[in-house]
């Protein structure tokens, strides 16, 4: 593998925006696409949080499908939503954008949390994370599911020597967290402008 795996996420970051520095639904979507084959890496204790990512590209990817120039923008998937007041629907693709960042915001502090604490195991690093992002919008059942996946993390110096490739890793993971995290605070900022960002699991 040429440099590691978020070499492809960092490409495409550099295209998630419009010339006015809008945000970019099909480019969006392809970074965290491009997030996958590093969850993959985790193995069983990750794949609640593969299967709930791989499910909201597919409804955005589907809604942004039925018309592209509409909904060539990200956050016109929820204006009209918004307007049709449908955004609150379990199936909406605002709920699907919102979970879609929420998830994301967790993996960006997870890979934080590696580069920060080289003492932490892996199951250690992830229920921080989990902490910190996910936990105060999941109910009791989600909660306990997910922390039971944890502890089915993998050993940390064989993940990372496996995301390693050929690159700086390191490097990388820093540039990630850098890059995307304002993204995702965009996404909340919006989401928060049309009173949505704080929809609790059901």
């Amino acid at each position: 593998m040429e440099g590691t795996v978020f070499v492809p996420a960092l490409e495409g970051m550099k295209h998630v925006k419009s010339e006015n520095g809008e945000m970019l639904t099909k480019e969006f979507l392809e970074v965290c696409k491009q997030i996958m084959p590093v969850i993959d890496k985790f193995g069983a204790a990750m794949a609640l949080v593969k299967s709930d990512i791989g499910g909201n590209i597919t409804r955005l990817e589907n809604k942004f499908l039925t018309s592209p120039s509409e909904f060539n923008l990200l956050y016109n998937m929820v204006r009209v939503e918004v307007e049709a007041k449908t955004a609150k629907g379990s199936s909406s693709c605002t709920n699907g954008l919102l979970w879609l960042t929420r998830a994301m915001d967790f993996l960006v502090e997870l890979f934080r949390n590696l580069l920060e604490h080289e003492d932490w195991t892996m199951p250690q690093a992830c229920a921080d994370s989990y902490q910190k992002t996910l936990k105060k919008w999941h109910g009791w059942l989600a909660s306990s599911t997910f922390s039971l996946a944890m502890k089915l993390a993998p050993d940390r110096k064989k993940f990372m020597d496996v995301i390693c490739g050929t690159g700086d890793i390191n490097a990388d993971i820093e540039k990630f967290c850098t890059n995307f995290t304002p993204l995702l605070e965009e996404n909340h900022k919006f989401l928060a402008s049309v009173g949505l960002d704080d929809l609790k699991a059901s």
